[in-house]
């Protein structure tokens, strides 16, 4: 078992309250599908947990057998609850044997996982390059989030209120942004970011 990295980065600026587990797995040849068993009774048992926020998993492409899965927790203390429980415990312990090496577990927090390259040795972006993605997938959103609302905030009057239409509004950029469009952004332009 793998505990949180001692060299982590200093806490983002951007938001520190959650983190997301990276786990990364290599799979023996032939095992695949034993693994993926396992990998569906691994994250029912993580969201059972408190501070679930949610599973992200990128399975390998042809050719490889490195599969990264990131669970989202809303609090240091919940990720290092479900990291140091028993039931992972036995299910890490269980699934082993399939296992091509050992376990590679990082703890990222706020946004600094969305920048975090695939080997734990490779540099971290550089600011600017992390602002600039990051402009880049909240500008638009700003601006198209607004104006799907509309319709709702037309019938419901109630949610138009100030600050109950921004905090609908921010909740929605920021989901989009965390589970889905972020993650895929960096890969697209991970040639570019890591350099």
């Amino acid at each position: 078992m793998s505990d949180e990295n001692t060299n982590s980065p200093a806490p983002s600026v951007h938001y520190d309250s959650g983190r997301s587990i990276i786990i990364r797995h290599t799979v023996r040849q032939g095992q695949r599908e034993r693994y993926e068993t396992w990998l569906r009774q691994i994250i029912q048992a993580a969201a059972e947990f408190p501070g679930h926020q949610g599973v992200h998993i990128v399975r390998p492409t042809e050719g490889n057998d490195t599969f990264e899965i990131s669970v989202r927790f809303s609090s240091k203390d919940d990720a290092e609850t479900w990291l140091n429980s028993d039931i992972r415990r036995e299910l890490v312990s269980d699934i082993s044997p399939v296992l091509a090496s050992d376990e590679q577990v990082d703890i990222k927090s706020g946004i600094d996982f969305w920048f975090t390259p695939p080997s734990s040795s490779a540099k971290q972006p550089t600011r600017w390059k992390q602002w600039l993605i990051t402009t880049a997938v909240i500008w638009p959103l700003t601006m198209i989030v607004p104006e799907l609302y509309r319709p709702l905030f037309q019938t419901v009057p109630d949610l138009a209120l100030w600050g109950i239409r921004h905090g609908i509004i921010a909740a929605t950029v920021v989901a989009l942004v965390v589970y889905l469009i972020m993650p895929r952004v960096v890969r697209m332009v991970a040639g570019w970011l890591f350099r």
